[in-house]
């Protein structure tokens, strides 16, 4: 006979509670559904408004799993969801948000053994809370090998002004959580969890590695830094993991735990039973609430910059078998021996997510936006002159640019002048799309933007070909966007700066590889190396428009920018 709990109305059927899940201890479904009501109180809060996927184990460890992202047809009209556009295909994700007892109990009577949660909430689905460093021991490490890697990290991270809060996985690693608690992006964190990841990576060859290749993990520590991803999650803290015979959780631990576990070399001392949470839970209290509650800042290093560091050199442009063919053109026309341009990426390798897109403001000759989206593990982009109409039946000419490498995603600052696409280039707009409808190469797309400033459905369109390149028309569909006022259209969604402000800033210089007079016609398609400026840098091209007094008050900002070259 299924067993019925019952709360503020709501009804949950618990089946087979008898059934063993793990049988190296014999616990029960019955008692992984009541270890789960257990630690409710200390648990919910860190699932709170979070997409949640479910690893479902409904014979226990051994048995057959799989992950369940949607939530199930037959999910009660109580169950708390929200809808995640796909990241590869059309469509869209309904997650179950879990932040009640009752559909923490549904789930569980699922046989939803392991919890894993996003690092943001819903709706702002393009902000973490925190940054989440993923310590995964090699071949011949231990969790005691990740301890010692994971006291490294604290002091780094502490040079920085950041504090951070371990817990174990429940399975062979350790996570170190930095809560931040304000509005920040992936954009930043992303990169800057790389950077860390591969400063300790230099600082300590022999323990630490930043690459996910098994090979190099030997006796080593992989620092997964790629979990800060929009399109990734983490075992929640206090979820059961089935990775063993007999159950164990994903426990906050204290710095001094670690500190006894390694002088002792007690690696059992980091391994947590359900009683032992629970128990641990009623004397401590939850050890991780300050990761809902601290605030914290990236280092003022980054505000400004949303790519992790590039190496001194770069390979040459030969594109490798895994290159994209349609970056293979690009690669063929631009020069890595001048700079240190990254080449064409692999498909699938690079730290963006395959549904994001980006609109950049590009003072270069003519001021234009380049709209660009992420397909086939490339950046397939267009400018446009007046930029995406927010009016209803108002088409405007798109100009299809070749495909640019998935670096280019989130640049913002200036090309020097006299070089290709020499200029300003702002982030305009940044967010998420869903393909709607059409393919890129029958010359139709129709997308629904998730962007900062713009929203709602955008129809593509080729209609002819002309001096070499394909002319599109982009058209607002279903209604009408509000009317973006001047002085959103002046500000940049990363930095909050205007164009003139990066200017004068000038503090991203990318230099292009080719002068501008070889591609009059072309529009922009370099991404070179970034150059930290100070008093050696050079005048930035202004935005240029036929405005006079436009045109006075960008020189203006060049006289000065000049004079500040001089000193």
């Amino acid at each position: 006979m299924p067993k019925r709990s019952k709360a503020t109305g709501r009804q949950v059927n618990f089946t087979h509670p008898d059934k063993i899940y793990f049988p190296g201890t014999g616990t029960t479904k019955g008692e992984i559904i009541r270890y789960y009501l257990e630690v409710a109180p200390w648990l919910l809060p860190h699932l709170e408004d979070r997409p949640v996927t479910l690893i479902r184990f409904p014979n226990g460890y051994g048995g057959e799993s799989f992950y369940e992202k949607n939530a199930p047809a037959h999910a009660p009209e109580w169950i708390q969801t929200f809808r995640v556009p796909r990241r590869r295909h059309e469509g869209e994700i309904n997650y179950i948000l879990i932040n009640d007892a009752e559909t923490l109990a549904w789930c569980e009577n699922l046989g939803a053994i392991e919890l894993h949660p996003f690092l943001h909430q819903v709706p702002d689905i393009e902000r973490p809370t925190h940054i989440a460093f993923d310590l995964d021991p090699g071949e011949g490490a231990d969790l005691l090998t990740c301890a010692k890697v994971g006291f490294l990290l604290r002091d780094v991270l502490a040079g920085l002004g950041l504090k951070a809060w371990p817990k174990v996985t429940g399975s062979k690693g350790l996570q170190l959580y930095v809560p931040l608690n304000t509005k920040v992006a992936y954009e930043l964190t992303s990169p800057f969890a790389k950077s860390v990841a591969e400063l300790l990576e230099q600082q300590h060859p022999e323990l630490v590695v930043s690459n996910m290749s098994k090979a190099l993990r030997k006796g080593r520590v992989l620092i997964d830094w790629s979990q800060n991803s929009q399109s990734k999650t983490t075992v929640a803290v206090y979820a059961v993991r089935a990775k063993r015979d007999r159950p164990y959780v994903s426990m906050p631990v204290e710095w001094d735990e670690l500190k006894r576990a390694i002088k002792k070399k007690d690696i059992n001392a980091l391994f947590f039973s359900p009683e032992d949470a629970v128990e641990r839970l009623r004397k401590q209290g939850d050890l991780f609430a300050p990761v809902l509650t601290v605030k914290q800042s990236l280092p003022k290093a980054f505000e400004h910059a949303v790519s992790a560091k590039r190496p001194a050199s770069a390979p040459e442009p030969r594109p490798t078998k895994k290159t994209p063919s349609s970056l293979r053109e690009y690669a063929r026309k631009r020069d890595f021996s001048r700079t240190a341009e990254p080449p064409p990426a692999a498909a699938g390798k690079g730290g963006h997510d395959a549904s994001r897109f980006v609109i950049q403001k590009h003072a270069a000759s003519h001021l234009h936006y380049d709209f660009r989206l992420v397909m086939h593990g490339t950046l397939k982009s267009w400018a446009v002159p007046k930029g995406l109409p927010t009016e209803l039946k108002v088409r405007r000419s798109a100009f299809e640019t070749e495909d640019h490498p998935l670096d280019y995603l989130d640049f913002e600052g200036t090309i020097p002048a006299g070089q290709y696409g020499g200029g300003t280039v702002m982030v305009w707009d940044i967010g998420t799309f869903e393909l709607l409808s059409g393919n890129h190469s029958k010359g139709s797309l129709r997308v629904r933007l998730h962007g900062r400033k713009l929203k709602g459905d955008w129809q593509l369109y080729r209609i002819r070909e002309e001096d070499g390149k394909n002319v599109w028309l982009l058209e607002k569909r279903e209604q009408e966007h509000r009317p973006i006022s001047p002085k959103q259209d002046d500000t940049s969604v990363l930095s909050r700066r205007s164009m003139a402000r990066i200017a004068a800033d000038n503090d991203n210089e990318w230099q292009s590889n080719r002068e501008a007079s070889s591609a009059a016609r072309s529009r922009p398609q370099s991404r070179s190396t970034r150059k930290t400026k100070s008093t050696k840098s050079t005048a930035a091209t202004q935005q240029r428009a036929p405005a006079k007094r436009a045109a006075k008050r960008r020189s203006s900002i060049k006289k000065k920018s000049r004079a500040k070259a001089r000193v």
